[in-house]
């Protein structure tokens, strides 16, 4: 039996002997274990936990072909963020979440932004129109993607164990879906959402232009090739993100993952480093249309169910109490022995 196999084997028996009918915690148990495996003990901890945001704005956002809501939006959410008033601020305060905020590319400049969970590291002002070409250079990817690990190794120096990536970026479902077709091959159809809250023209719209965009770049033959597939339809957002995740699986950390941005960036991940689903806790079910065709195929089990749509890291930032509550009860919680009660008789 390997070392893995007997910490396993540890945890559970640890689990089941305390002052409760064996499951009766539920998927807490489950996640008590995950916890314990991923960081290759019997007395976990969730230490400063850490949610990063990645802003970025996409090119084709400007022609309001793939969503209701202007590009400027996404420089307004970063202030927004900056000044404590979005819902991730208000998530990360009550649950005592570290948060930062990366401009990882967003069209406006902060020039004069001065704030200490401030990261103005833009691999470009947004990426290119790709119905007409790449989204981003080679050099722009390989800046978006360093800078994403960079994000990782400051908080890992904290002392951090746990961390958690949000996104804001109008347009970044459609990157997504691309990203998520391509990769999976499930139908481009199937992997399309309303986004933002685009209306029934507006989401006919949205299919029609990325049919014709997954054409123009024959994005069937990328499947093998994360790299060029996050240059012809990627965002740097979502590039800065897939570097993080890959980053925190080499730090040891536990992963928290939003939703189905967030989820998409993983997939691209994993392309790159099989191994990093290994750190992963899914936090939730979005309500954006092809997340859950996502978990399924990357076998996951969310956490919380809670019909969200917003991005920002918001549904990780909910679940992250479930962490501390299955870590606390793993650590804390009297067994049968030590607490004098009596155990399950079978006969």
């Amino acid at each position: 039996m390997n070392k893995m196999n007997q910490l396993e084997q540890k945890i559970r028996h640890k689990i089941d002997t305390k002052t409760k009918p064996p499951g009766a915690l539920g998927m807490l148990e489950a996640l008590a274990l995950r916890i314990g495996l991923i960081q290759g003990t019997e007395t976990p901890e969730i230490r400063n936990p850490h949610l990063l945001v990645f802003a970025g704005d996409h090119g084709i956002a400007a022609t309001g072909l793939v969503n209701p809501y202007p590009q400027a939006v996404t420089a307004q959410m970063v202030h927004n963020f900056l000044n404590g008033g979005a819902a991730i601020n208000v998530f990360c305060r009550l649950h005592d979440i570290n948060l930062h905020v990366i401009n990882a590319g967003v069209a406006t400049p902060f020039d004069r932004v001065q704030h200490p969970h401030f990261y103005d590291t833009p691999a470009g002002r947004g990426t290119q129109d790709y119905r007409k070409g790449p989204a981003m250079s080679e050099e722009q990817l390989t800046r978006a993607a360093d800078a994403g690990a960079a994000a990782v190794a400051r908080v890992a120096a904290t002392g951090s164990n746990c961390i958690a990536f949000g996104e804001m970026g109008i347009g970044n479902t459609s990157s997504a879906a691309l990203l998520m077709s391509a990769l999976t091959r499930i139908p481009l159809q199937d992997c399309i959402g309303t986004g933002t809250g685009a209306n029934e023209a507006q989401l006919a719209t949205k299919k029609a232009t990325l049919e014709e965009v997954y054409r123009f770049h024959r994005l069937d033959q990328y499947a093998g090739d994360p790299r060029q597939l996050l240059q012809q339809v990627g965002g740097f957002e979502i590039v800065m993100m897939a570097a993080a995740y890959r980053e925190a699986a080499r730090k040891g950390m536990i992963i928290v993952v939003d939703g189905f941005i967030a989820t998409a960036a993983l997939l691209v991940a994993l392309e790159f480093s099989p191994s990093v689903l290994a750190h992963c806790l899914f936090a939730h079910g979005s309500a954006e249309r092809g997340h859950e065709a996502l978990l399924r195929h990357l076998g996951a089990r969310p956490l919380l169910q809670l019909g969200l749509r917003l991005g920002e890291g918001t549904g990780a930032a909910l679940a992250m109490p479930l962490l501390r509550a299955a870590v606390a009860f793993l650590n804390e919680m009297a067994s049968f022995d030590s607490a004098g009660v009596s155990s399950r008789t079978d006969t």
